[in-house]
């Protein structure tokens, strides 16, 4: 298995706006071969002492993190989806210049992970 994942900050404001992007978007990563993802809303997420999520993301006055993640059966497979999603014409309502995204793009973090330790009841 392989994870992409993501940290971002949405203004509140925004929420239902981000959940219909996300909603959106899982219909063009699971064409691509995604098999599942997850979008979190902040509920209880603490300030660190040295860092935390909000500093990773610049997060503002006004605005929630989001915790997410995206898995696909191995890192090929994601690797492979890439350039195919990004040709999608699709993909414009994220990327293209009418693109309305309800967060800043700049400032999300993310990246690609293998689970080391995965466990369901």
């Amino acid at each position: 298995m392989y994870v992409n994942g993501f940290i971002l900050a949405v203004p509140e404001a925004n929420k239902a706006a981000y959940k219909e992007v996300a909603e959106k978007f899982w219909e063009i990563v699971k064409d691509y071969g995604a098999k599942s993802q997850i979008e979190c809303w902040e509920v209880d997420v603490p300030d660190g002492e040295a860092t935390d999520f909000r500093r990773a993301v610049q997060c503002r006055e006004g605005e929630k993190i989001v915790f997410s993640w995206v898995t696909w059966d191995d890192k090929e497979t994601a690797d492979a989806s890439h350039d195919k999603m990004m040709a999608d014409e699709r993909m414009e309502a994220f990327f293209g210049d009418g693109s309305d995204m309800p967060f800043d793009g700049k400032r999300m973090v993310y990246g690609g992970f293998e689970p080391l330790v995965w466990k369901e009841a």
